[in-house]
């Protein structure tokens, strides 16, 4: 094919080798692809002096020459064009050859130069005029693609103007002057074959446009000023002898401004000062947004991501999300978000097949595609997909200041047969189950993310007993810095559903989770995933009537914040939401009218505030020592008792909870020491919408040995209820 026809077509692999300026003998030869154009002259671009007339190659051809004597090898110039409409003038994208190849000198080097180099990157050049030129340099991967082009709103999204350059590790690269912050953009993509694929959004790309463009953004990260330093300097500090209470947030669905139209959220900005605000006076450390890259379809809750590098555009710009996180930040709020490696949508402006070939996903569909989901699995083993995960991991903790990443669906990467049945899965080298290579990208991650940010937390979703999940990565662990205890969530969720009169036959499961509690830093999560898809709300989980299952509902999460483990919980557990969530819709704040919800609001703002405000309910979640039973074997009636102690041993935090409607008068309990005792929170008082039922305020110990201590007290344990008592200074 010639020169022209592949320009013409879209098909020229190196644009580079013909277009541009080259040495001819001694003149210079111009030459321009300039689809449309009828006079074409050179012009210089610091002097503005015209270097001479380009004439087309053939009769009506887009293809224009010209060589001209003395031309400087340092010129920088453009082209002065007419057409059938208008005069302009272009600056010619391919004389910075050397410029463009830049972009993947060292992007293997390190994982942050996938989103330093590659992408949409905006760029100043030094020509020698009063400013510099503004360009975009634009690097994409497509190894297996015989022709990819820019196309934009800068050029009509013609595929024609703008082909790319192959480089010899399979990027792409133009650097293209003009293109500014807000254009939009995406890639043509021709598969090995020369056919057409659909139109690619940027896979590193840093904005992008909702349906039904799905065009990426160009976008400048240089322009924010954050103003979180003393946040960033106050989060140095080891987190794993911190409170953390951890609100689990659908941004989308948390408020909606008119619940009368389903497709209108809340700004980055309206979240700002709503969410922020009603985060901080409920007293939790941290926010937790459901993933917040760029994903095509609402119903997905953001697990289908297609930008990873795009914060979604639903609700703002990037600049108006790095703004939520820094009035996060300085409100004393941690912020996190989900990050989902795990998967990804095969929608057609995505990664899937992206130059006609599995460049993102394994080939094979029993490594390659996820039964669950119907989506795309990452070729773990690939060296360009592992730096695009890992650079991605990255990137959100630079650009966006983020605090800590909660990685999803963990075990469905661990796990080659997960979720899959005999035959349909592909065994290790080993003859195994487990992926060799997404065990170490995991690996690789947390050690990039911890060594690089030191301050920030990784946090893994992770359903099964695989080892050492959040050890250190030197001890032959997967290097997370936390894990969500789902055998706590499951097994205290299943005793606290039975109805109280069968309890006393599940009271095993209640107590579980202190066997291994140790093993693993946990977080104890109430999240999303427990209130949908038919499960019910946590209220209506809950057996017996309305009063029950309130006093259930604020009976468990006093339990909760009681048991060793940091804390999340979703949306609306904390007013007691009636319907289980639904992310077209807002949670039901007009249950703040009754006492009820209002009552288990203030529960949990309480529980927050004794939680931070006594460290032996924090400072020790992971140690052992710290922690002991009182009374883990009462189960005919329904009672268990604990005691915290922080860990110079100071301070000493005694709970109890009955789980059964039945209160028990003078009621003897065994404690550590001699002296008083002060009941700090009771989850059945009046203004929790509890029974108020009758109970001292203080207690004295007695020398009566009881529960192996060698003393005790007498309390009236109310009904469906959980104490928190302290020892007295």
């Amino acid at each position: 094919m010639q020169l022209e026809d592949q320009l013409k077509h879209a098909q020229c692999t190196n644009p580079f080798d013909f277009l541009g300026k080259k040495k001819l003998g001694d003149k210079t030869q111009f030459t321009a692809w300039l689809p449309g154009a009828k006079n074409v002259s050179v012009f210089e671009l610091v002097s503005g002096k015209k270097v001479g007339t380009l004439k087309p190659v053939g009769k009506k051809s887009d293809l224009f020459q010209g060589a001209f004597a003395k031309v400087k090898n340092s010129l920088v110039y453009g082209y002065r064009i007419e057409n059938l409409e208008t005069e302009y003038e272009v600056i010619d994208p391919y004389q910075f050859q050397e410029q463009a190849f830049h972009a993947v000198h060292f992007v293997d080097h390190a994982p942050e130069n996938v989103y330093q180099q590659l992408g949409a990157q905006l760029l100043q050049l030094d020509v020698g005029l009063d400013a510099p030129v503004n360009v975009t340099r634009f690097a994409v991967f497509a190894p297996n693609a015989t022709a990819v082009s820019v196309i934009g709103d800068f050029n009509f999204w013609d595929g024609s103007c703008h082909p790319m350059q192959k480089t010899s590790m399979g990027y792409w690269v133009l650097v293209i002057p003009g293109v500014h912050a807000g254009h939009k953009y995406k890639y043509q993509v021709k598969d090995a074959h020369g056919n057409p694929l659909p139109h690619k959004a940027d896979p590193v790309g840093f904005s992008a446009e909702q349906y039904p463009s799905h065009a990426s953004v160009v976008f400048n990260h240089d322009n924010y000023e954050w103003n979180d330093g003393a946040w960033l300097e106050k989060t140095k500090a080891d987190k794993y002898h911190q409170a953390m209470s951890i609100y689990e947030v659908h941004l989308g669905s948390w408020k909606r401004p008119d619940a009368k139209f389903a497709s209108t959220y809340l700004t980055y900005h309206e979240l700002a000062d709503d969410l922020v605000s009603y985060v901080k006076e409920m007293g939790y450390t941290h926010l937790e947004v459901l993933p917040v890259s760029e994903f095509p379809f609402d119903g997905s809750w953001g697990y289908q991501p297609v930008g990873l590098f795009s914060p979604t555009s639903r609700f703002g710009d990037p600049d108006d999300f790095k703004y939520f996180v820094d009035i996060c930040h300085q409100n004393n709020i941690g912020v996190i978000i989900d990050w989902v490696p795990a998967h990804f949508p095969e929608d057609g402006h995505g990664l899937a097949r992206f130059d006609g070939t599995h460049v993102y996903e394994y080939d094979d569909p029993r490594k390659g595609w996820h039964p669950d989901w119907n989506s795309c699995i990452y070729d773990f083993g690939k060296d360009t997909v592992r730096q695009f995960l890992v650079a991605n991991a990255m990137f959100w903790v630079d650009k966006f200041h983020i605090d800590g990443l909660r990685v999803d669906a963990v075990a469905s990467m661990l796990y080659l047969d997960y979720s899959r049945k005999d035959g349909e899965w592909i065994p290790n080298i080993d003859g195994g189950n487990e992926n060799y290579e997404a065990i170490s990208l995991l690996q690789w991650m947390n050690q990039a993310v911890y060594e690089r940010f030191p301050r920030v937390m990784t946090i893994a979703e992770e359903s099964t007993s695989f080892p050492k999940v959040s050890r250190p990565v030197f001890e032959g662990g997967l290097g997370f810095g936390f894990k969500w205890n789902m055998g706590w969530m499951h097994d205290s969720l299943h005793y606290i559903t039975k109805d109280p009169s069968y309890r006393r036959y599940h009271h095993g499961e209640i107590t579980f989770s202190m066997v291994y509690s140790f093993t693993e830093n946990f977080v104890l999560p109430i999240s999303h995933d427990e209130v949908v898809h038919g499960k019910g709300s946590l209220l209506r989980k809950m057996p017996g009537d309305e009063w029950q299952q309130a006093a259930n509902l604020r009976c468990y999460a006093g339990f909760m914040y009681a048991h060793p483990g940091k804390k999340l919980n979703f949306m609306g557990n904390e007013i007691g939401q009636a319907a289980e969530w639904n992310h077209d819709s807002s949670i039901q704040w007009d249950l703040l009218k009754f006492d009820k919800h209002k009552g288990i609001q203030s529960l949990y703002r309480d529980l927050n505030g004794i939680y931070q405000g006594f460290p032996s309910l924090y400072e020790s979640d992971h140690e052992p020592a710290c922690f002991a039973w009182i009374d883990h074997e009462n189960a005919d009636q329904s009672i268990l008792s604990m005691m915290r102690t922080c860990r110079d041993a100071k301070q000493k935090m005694v709970m109890i909870s009955n789980f059964t409607p039945v209160p028990r008068d003078n009621f003897r309990l065994g404690v550590p020491d001699s002296g008083s005792y002060e009941l700090v929170l009771n989850t059945d008082d009046k203004k929790y919408w509890g029974s108020g039922y009758p109970v001292l305020d203080s207690m004295q110990a007695e020398p009566q040995s009881w529960n192996n201590q060698p003393h005790s007290i007498c309390i009236n344990l109310p009904p469906l209820a959980t104490m928190f008592i302290l020892l007295k200074d």
